[in-house]
């Protein structure tokens, strides 16, 4: 294997590297401050220096760099949208101005690869092109939902109409202004094999019964304008036309999804986690206690060596996974997949809470990002799976060498 990134990919790569230190390092403290200090209520906009960024990317054809396709995206594998991807991480913003954010990204692949031409005319359109945004909603409040056999949310078919009942949570991006779809995971027939049981649903975010009962705060912070929230659906009825794929296809389609963006979540953590590691070293060498450096005190040294063969071994790992992906299909990844979603988002918080150490008390204010970096670190350990969901596919894995059935 060789992890050297083509020409082109090498070329997208410089070309973000450069485009975030000269267009987005300069304004984004100051559009999150701004942001944060609007009234609560009122932080659900998107201010303009947002969309003067995006149009500025998009310009530059720096635009859908998540999808392998030439034609709607920069047709990257996902060896050569790792790095890119950890570049994103360093910023709060920067996946969002590229077009390249959660859960757009893993929604429009899903739309890109299953979807209609209806339903890639009417939602996939609009979303390559930035003028909407979606939520996905599969997590339920009423069951543990990391076993999606546990699902309770109905999507059944009545004649040529599919019905949703449920209630879901967590739907990240459901608050922000311009989201306009849903992707629904709803259980369509409880007779069929558990893996084909339930649909994926385009369900549009004003279709009466659709109704967003609360923004949810993950640990003090709401993540405006996008956010996750909590929605009922009540006896919603859309065509069957709107069943992504074909009824009992939502597991499938929705593992299909989750690869790809487990890689792409965990080298954005990456990049997340240089930027802590960055700013701890900065403060380390800057500040002194007790006439010395920060560095030299308390075992500093230690931690900030740890933290880079931390991060080091952890890209590495990445880095291998994205290329069995590429290179041998989702089957030959699937441990190592599960195995870079339990260790990345645990290595950067890890990461993460000794920057915040070095800081001191100003490490847990928002004059600096490392708490709200540390949040999203512990949240990425439940997000896609909780940690020992995916030990325990990689455990499965290996003992199944040695004939220990499930």
């Amino acid at each position: 294997m060789d992890f050297t990134p083509s020409e082109r990919a090498q070329d997208y790569t410089e070309r973000v590297r450069a485009f975030m230190a000269a267009e987005i390092a300069p304004v984004e403290e100051g559009y999150l401050r701004e942001l944060l200090a609007l009234p609560e209520a009122e932080r659900w906009q998107v201010l303009p220096v947002i969309d003067e960024l995006k149009a500025k990317a998009r310009a530059a054809g720096l635009w859908n760099l998540f999808l392998p396709d030439d034609k709607e995206g920069a047709g990257l594998t996902a060896s050569e949208y790792a790095p890119i991807a950890e570049l994103m991480g360093r910023s709060f913003i920067a996946a969002e101005i590229f077009n390249c954010n959660a859960p757009d990204s893993g929604n429009m692949e899903v739309l890109h690869h299953h979807g209609s031409a209806e339903q890639q005319e009417r939602w996939l359109r609009p979303l390559l092109d930035g003028r909407i945004r979606s939520a996905f909603c599969m997590t339920e409040p009423d069951t543990a939902s990391s076993d999606p056999g546990n699902l309770i949310a109905t999507a059944v078919l009545d004649g040529d109409e599919v019905v949703l009942n449920g209630r879901k949570w967590f739907a990240t991006g459901i608050g922000h202004p311009r989201c306009e779809v849903i992707l629904y995971l709803g259980r369509t027939d409880p007779s069929a094999h558990r893996y084909e049981q339930h649909s994926i649903v385009a369900v549009p975010k004003n279709a009466p019964g659709v109704t967003v009962e609360r923004m949810l705060p993950v640990m003090g912070r709401y993540d405006e304008p996008g956010g996750h929230g909590e929605v009922s659906f009540d006896d919603v009825r859309l065509p069957a036309s709107a069943i992504v794929g074909g009824p009992g296809q939502g597991f499938a389609i929705g593992q299909g999804r989750l690869g790809p963006g487990r890689i792409h979540h965990c080298m954005r953590l990456i990049g997340v986690a240089e930027m802590a590691l960055e700013a701890a070293c900065r403060r380390a060498a800057e500040r002194t206690a007790f006439r010395k450096p920060l560095a030299n005190l308390g075992g500093n040294r230690e931690r900030i060596a740890n933290a880079r063969i931390a991060i080091e071994q952890c890209r590495l790992l990445v880095l291998y996974t994205a290329w069995l992906l590429d290179t041998q299909g989702q089957l030959a990844a699937l441990s190592y997949i599960s195995q870079i979603k339990a260790a990345v988002p645990l290595m950067t918080q890890e990461v993460v809470d000794m920057a915040i150490q070095l800081h001191g008390g100003a490490g847990l204010s928002d004059d600096h990002p490392l708490s709200a970096a540390w949040t999203m670190a512990r949240a990425l350990r439940l997000a896609d799976g909780p940690d020992e969901v995916h030990r325990g596919v990689v455990a499965r894995m290996e003992l199944g060498k040695y004939g220990m059935e499930r």
